[in-house]
């Protein structure tokens, strides 16, 4: 899947779950996220590490709906 979709769909969504062709997945939010398309990788920010990705390695989207929170 290309970046520019990934890009597209998290503008419009603001938040995704992605799945890499490795197998890992991540949840990326509007505000935390970085599309260089120039070097063709997301950088996703998160409190533990920065995570530097293959931006033309994810396979798969899922768009990540509403819920309540468990207490």
């Amino acid at each position: 899947m290309k970046m520019e979709a990934i890009q597209e769909q998290l503008k419009e969504w603001g938040e995704l779950i992605i799945t890499t062709d490795a197998g890992d997945s991540y949840e990326i939010h509007l505000g935390d996220t970085k599309f260089d398309m120039t070097s063709r990788v997301i950088t996703i920010s998160t409190p533990e590490a920065e995570y530097i990705l293959d931006g033309d390695s994810i396979e798969s989207i899922k768009k990540h709906y509403s819920h309540k929170m468990e207490q």
